[in-house]
């Protein structure tokens, strides 16, 4: 599935620098999709689900080339946390994130309009720090929550709230650039 270019159906800094950094030619096409928020799926599920809306949005409006989208959820014990609708939300996540190994899945589909699309799911365990209310807030001091998956930014943290990540450390930060290899090639 080469292509000479990728369509990323996400607005994520964090994707596209992540596909950049990988040598990827990237421009991206918002979605404008809602979000499926429903407990009743699986992690994979969800995140898939998500992934193809996104997609089914953006792929017909480029017709030939190849489009990618994805989605990343957080969930632990049963319960989904996607992205805080504010600070206080933020806290509450991350408290009960805190001390905790949860689970995190990227849903990924590629693939050109009318032909074939390749999907995928990709799972990484975080395992939080014990972490007190003071450790949260300045962590929020220094990140903007709000539009990440959980509350937090893996990227960011230098070790603040994580104590250990087992699998891909990309799929956490919301796209398992890794796994992209076998399916068409970054520029020269």
């Amino acid at each position: 599935m080469a292509s000479q270019r990728l369509i990323l159906a996400s607005a994520s800094p964090r994707r596209l620098q992540l596909l950049r950094e990988a040598g990827w030619d990237v421009e991206t096409s918002v979605s404008g999709v809602d979000e499926v928020e429903d407990a009743t799926f699986s992690p994979p599920g969800l995140a898939l689900e998500n992934a193809r809306l996104k997609w089914r949005a953006v792929a017909p409006l480029h017709p030939g080339e190849t489009v990618l989208a994805a989605d990343t959820v957080v969930w632990l014990e049963g319960r989904f946390f996607g992205k805080p609708t504010d600070r206080l939300d933020a806290v509450r996540m991350l408290l009960a994130l805190a001390g905790r190994t949860h689970c995190v899945v990227t849903g990924v589909l590629l693939g050109r309009f009318g032909g074939e699309v390749v999907e995928f799911a990709e799972t990484s365990w975080v395992t939080f720090h014990a972490l007190g209310l003071r450790e949260i807030d300045a962590y929020l001091d220094s990140i903007d929550p709000l539009d990440k998956a959980g509350g937090y930014a893996a990227q960011d943290d230098s070790g603040r709230l994580i104590a250990h990540i087992e699998g891909l450390v990309s799929n956490v930060v919301g796209l398992p650039v890794e796994r992209l290899a076998g399916f068409s090639s970054p520029r020269p």
